[in-house]
């Protein structure tokens, strides 16, 4: 997986999922938020501590997420 500066994993942050800047803010609510047709300005309006390349770097990650497969053990 390549790199991502700003994605963070904690189990004492939101349970350990992906994150951002160790913020409780997760990958999940960005693109949450994005899916149901927020714009990155409303999201940083509503979130004033993000930066947009935050945003840029969740959309980066989930879409490697999509990407990965799972492969049976049989």
């Amino acid at each position: 997986m390549p790199p991502f500066s700003r994605i963070t994993f904690d189990p004492a942050v939101m349970g350990g999922k992906a994150c951002i800047r160790n913020l409780r803010v997760t990958v999940g609510t960005v693109v949450g938020l994005l899916a149901a047709g927020r714009t990155p300005e409303e999201i940083l309006k509503a979130y004033p501590y993000l930066e947009r390349d935050d945003i840029d770097e969740c959309l980066a990650y989930a879409a490697l997420r999509l990407e990965e497969r799972e492969n049976p053990l049989d």
